[in-house]
């Protein structure tokens, strides 16, 4: 199958104080496999929502999302949870590592929700931080490392069960430009290493124009940049 993702049709509204806001007004959206694609847009356009949607992290949209030809609306509960571990890896503005556990703890345990053995996991997971630059900060908690360290590590634990699909949410948005360049080129490496599809939501004209496509959200829609 040459697609990853496909989405059609995707609607997305909100009632606040009596008054509907239209947020996504069908959005279409395919991604083959191994294509990383920039979703761009301003503040409040809807970027987040539309990852959310794809990420099966949150009901109430209307229209088809297909991750791996799974259609996810004829999924149960159980069903989107095993695609979501399955099949998709996130990246936040915000790296969200759990703070009494290692780095190498962080990427070894969404493996093991896989269950996947222990010693295959801290292998996978040490093999990724070294890849990362951070062999030598495996044992290092959250609090004992940088913002771009943090931020890689999250990179690995995104990527910790090869999903075909990592979807990232302003990955680069709490770092300063130097950081930030450090973290988009080691982000998109091991991405294209491991053979994952990518969707980027970012205001970083730079990570954008790394991406194989670019994608523009404006007034609910999706458009070619």
């Amino acid at each position: 199958m040459n697609k990853v993702l496909e989405v059609s049709g995707l609607k997305r509204s909100f009632t606040q104080g009596g008054v509907t806001i239209d947020v996504l007004r069908g959005v279409d959206l395919s991604i083959a496999r191994g294509e990383m694609v920039a979703l761009l847009g301003p503040s409040g356009s809807g970027k987040s929502t539309l990852l959310q949607a794809v990420g099966l992290l949150e009901g109430g949209f209307d229209g088809s999302i297909r991750i791996l030809g799974e259609e996810a609306a004829k999924l149960g509960n159980d069903g989107r949870t095993r695609l979501r571990r399955d099949a998709l890896g996130f990246v936040y503005q915000f790296h969200h590592l759990l703070p009494d556990f290692t780095a190498v703890e962080n990427v070894i345990l969404p493996q093991i929700v896989r269950d996947v053995a222990d010693a295959v996991a801290r292998q996978r997971a040490e093999s990724l931080l070294s890849t990362l630059g951070l062999g030598h900060r495996l044992d290092h908690r959250p609090s004992q490392l940088s913002g771009g360290e943090q931020q890689r590590v999250a990179v690995a634990r995104a990527l910790a069960n090869r999903p075909a699909l990592v979807l990232a949410d302003e990955p680069t948005g709490n770092l300063d430009e130097r950081t930030s360049d450090v973290v988009i080129d080691e982000f998109i490496r091991l991405v294209r290493e491991e053979g994952s599809s990518a969707l980027v939501a970012t205001h970083n004209e730079r990570l954008a124009a790394r991406m194989d496509r670019v994608v523009r959200l404006h007034d609910g829609v999706l458009q070619a940049a």
